[in-house]
């Protein structure tokens, strides 16, 4: 076998590989869109997109100042920590 047929050998079976990997990349986007439309067909999705849009119970709250103060305080200390420890 001369190089030239190793070469044209080497080719076709790149191409050929190739062609099986694009194939089972589309054959999968394919189903995954079949899929996306069945569970939207059937309403499956439906609990999803009503919750998208809804803020969490609480948003929008201030936070008691007590707390906020300690939370202050818990962070002042907590830097504290950590520029001593880079000394």
């Amino acid at each position: 076998m001369t190089i030239l047929e190793m070469l044209e050998q080497s080719a076709i079976l790149t191409l050929l590989g190739m062609a099986v990997v694009f194939a089972f990349l589309w054959l999968m986007i394919v189903c995954v869109n079949l899929t996306r439309s069945f569970i939207h067909r059937m309403g499956w999705d439906r609990d999803i997109e009503g919750q998208q849009n809804e803020f969490p119970k609480g948003a929008g709250k201030t936070a008691d100042p007590t707390t906020a103060a300690a939370i202050s305080a818990a962070l002042t200390e907590y830097r504290k920590g950590q520029q001593g420890g880079r000394e």
